[in-house]
């Protein structure tokens, strides 16, 4: 230090050139700090703390897929568990069960799962919080297939009666939206009753201990609860009060893009096991080898998976293409229901905003690809 300030006493023009240097070298540090994140964002919307951050890109061919399940009865279950997909595209297929769309929303937020079975509202709700995935296809109709139940001896014998008792659903379901939706038509609000969010499987486990006083769910449980409690409303009445859910199915959009081939594949391993329940639902009676496997992969009876299946409607091909459900951009039936679905779970402080295109979360290109194939087929 003391030599360098001799140097600079005695040479002025060196001095100078040092302070020059000083200058430049401060102002260059300057402009490399980054600004105040409040400047930065002071004209910005800012974002809300459910958006999640976007998925690693996919550009190449995978040779696996991670498929998440939350146990809805249903034809493909006998696909799945012969390997259909498997042995029509050689790729590797992990099933990988969860307890409700809920739990499946955060999943795929998390990464790591490319195609996921939601219920409709799981589906409005995860695109609503920023997670890019595409509707391709309606799994079911829910049409009677969920449904309200007040346990026996509860003392609910109506929609009015629920006021002060516990009702259990899993939250961010359809059941969870329709239930919601049927409070606000009988004038109760949510804080009129406790509200609990439970699994299916814990719905049952606490229905069994008398924990709870009533439950909106679906099946297998549904049937279970049935048998000692009383059905105060269907999905089917509230459907046809302005109300309607499905079950879909949902893709990363990358996955789809880079795997074409399995997209397409997928959708007819799917639309064959439908097609195939239509033509013959005595095939899933209660001693039948596919009920049985249903049973297994859902953990519920023989008995309850037949009860379960003919409570659904399970849209063909063609239906799936229309304008009733994945077709008919912003006003086909798929796109319509996340619309109002979305409104609604806003408006019940579920959601903080309503996304202004659920048109775009939707898209029937798969469906399409596979009824030209088949037409091309000899």
């Amino acid at each position: 230090m003391q030599a360098g300030t001799a140097a600079l006493r005695t040479t002025p023009r060196a001095f100078a050139r040092a302070l020059a240097t000083v200058f430049a070298l401060a102002t260059l540090l300057v402009a490399a700090i980054p600004a105040p994140a409040q400047a930065a964002t002071a004209h910005r919307k800012p974002e809300t703390s459910t958006k999640h951050p976007a998925k690693p890109a996919i550009d190449a061919p995978a040779t696996s897929v991670t498929i998440a399940s939350v146990g809805t009865v249903d034809p493909w279950l006998w696909a799945r568990q012969n390997g259909v997909l498997e042995k029509s595209t050689g790729y590797r297929v992990e099933y990988r069960r969860f307890g409700d769309s809920g739990e499946a929303v955060r999943a795929l937020a998390a990464g790591g799962i490319q195609i996921a079975e939601l219920g409709s509202a799981g589906i409005a709700t995860a695109v609503t919080e920023g997670i890019d995935v595409e509707l391709f296809w309606i799994l079911d109709d829910i049409a009677s297939a969920e449904a309200l139940v007040a346990r026996n001896g509860s003392g609910i014998t109506d929609l009015a009666s629920l006021a002060g008792h516990k009702v259990a659903t899993p939250f961010v379901s359809t059941s969870h939206y329709q239930l919601l939706y049927a409070l606000q038509r009988a004038g109760i609000a949510p804080s009129g009753l406790t509200l609990v969010d439970l699994h299916p499987d814990e719905i049952a486990k606490a229905w069994s201990k008398g924990a709870i006083d009533a439950a909106f769910v679906w099946d297998p449980v549904l049937t279970t609860l049935t048998q000692s409690g009383r059905v105060l409303v269907t999905s089917g009445e509230l459907c046809g009060e302005g109300a309607c859910t499905f079950d879909g199915l949902v893709v990363d959009p990358a996955f789809a893009k880079a795997n074409p081939a399995f997209m397409v594949a997928l959708v007819k391993a799917i639309a064959a096991a439908d097609a195939d329940y239509r033509a013959h639902p005595d095939t899933w009676a209660e001693s039948s080898d596919r009920a049985r496997a249903a049973a297994t992969s859902t953990g519920t009876t023989t008995a309850q998976v037949a009860a379960a299946l003919a409570r659904y409607r399970f849209p063909d091909l063609a239906q799936q293409a229309s304008p009733a459900w994945l077709g008919g951009g912003a006003s086909g039936g798929a796109a319509k229901a996340l619309t109002q679905q979305a409104q609604f779970l806003r408006d019940q402080g579920r959601l903080q905003e309503v996304l202004p295109d659920y048109a775009k979360f939707v898209t029937p290109q798969w469906v399409e690809r596979a009824i030209r194939e088949a037409k091309r087929s000899p």
